[in-house]
Parts: structure tokens; C-alpha cells; sequence
């Protein structure tokens, strides 16, 4: 399924560029299915500021304050959550949410993701591929924060409903994982 983001109204990024994204689960593989992300900007990526990629990518936090690429997990009917992020330098990191913004801990995970970016010249992207339970049905928020070199960040999400970019919020979570 593909995407578009919105940059928040407060955030808009100038000139203007796309963001979207698209979300597939594979078929399971006994109690684990794979996850495959993949967001795209319509822009060269020499305009953003993008990490070089680490020699040996890890878990570290506030990946949010650079580019980086997020997607946030609900199982049906539940308030718990699990937030992912993925930097193009390959770092990336998982907190499980027990209510929106509440209860925040590192996502006990059993490998962790394969994140690549790929430079069209014109356009670059970010794939992320995870292992998430077979079983599980998911409401999803999928959202973005994208910096260019002259400092200017924009927040892009499926949907915004604050005045504010909040990316927790209960309301972004708009699309179903099939």
C-alpha cells in the first residue's frame, strides 16, 4: 500500500517536495512475518541532511531530531503501541508505549531492522524491512522528519490533528496494515 505524507502546516518545506511511503507484510514464517517499508522524497537527496551510513549500524536514541524515518504500531483495539525509527545512516530505534506518550520502553525486539537508501538523483528513499509478529493486525501511523542543509526541518505524517507535529497522537494511526 502506498502513502502520501503531509508535511505539518507549521513545517512546510520550501521549495516544495513529495514524501510518501508504502507498507507491505510478507507471508509469515511461523510466528514472525517480515515488514517492508519503504519511503521515497521527491528531491535530490544532496539538498537534506543525510548521515553518511555507519560501518556498524545501531540502536540509539533521538534519532528524531535529524532526517529520519518512522512508523508507529497498534494491534487492533489496543492503546499500547511500538515506534520504530530508521536513520539513513542506518542507526535506528524501537520503544514499546503503553498509552499514547506513556509508559515508554526499548521494544525487546528478535533481530534488528535492515535499513538502505537508495539516490535516484532526482529523487532518494529509505527502505526498512523488520520482523512483526504473523498474527497480529495493525493500525499504523507512518510519519517523517526531514532536514535540508540550511536547517530547515518539516514533520510529515499521514495525518496531523494538533496544532503542533505529534507524531503519538492517537489520530495517526489512519491506515491498516493488511
Amino acid at each position: 500500500m502506498r502513502f502520501e505524507l503531509k508535511p505539518h502546516p507549521t513545517t512546510v518545506p520550501g521549495p516544495a517536495f513529495t514524501l510518501w511511503a508504502s507498507a507491505e507484510r510478507s507471508a509469515a514464517f511461523g510466528d514472525t512475518a517480515t515488514l517492508n517499508l519503504w519511503y521515497g522524497i521527491s528531491a535530490p537527496i544532496a539538498r537534506f541532511l543525510v548521515p553518511d551510513p555507519t560501518p556498524e549500524p545501531q540502536r540509539r536514541d533521538n534519532l528524531w531530531r535529524s532526517t529520519c524515518f518512522e512508523i508507529f504500531l497498534k494491534e487492533q483495539e489496543q492503546v499500547a503501541y511500538q515506534e520504530w525509527n530508521f536513520a539513513p545512516s542506518g542507526d535506528w530505534a524501537a520503544y514499546d508505549f503503553e498509552a499514547e506518550r506513556e509508559g515508554m520502553s526499548l521494544a525487546e525486539i528478535a533481530a534488528p531492522p535492515y535499513i538502505r537508501v537508495e539516490d535516484n538523483l532526482t529523487w532518494w528513499g529509505l527502505g526498512a524491512t523488520l520482523s512483526i509478529p504473523a498474527d497480529a493486525r495493525f493500525t499504523i501511523a507512518l510519519s517523517a522528519v526531514v532536514e535540508e542543509k540550511d536547517g530547515r526541518r518539516s514533520f510529515w505524517a499521514l495525518h496531523h490533528p494538533r496544532p503542533e507535529p505529534d507524531f503519538h497522537h492517537p489520530d495517526c494511526f489512519v491506515a491498516r496494515l493488511a
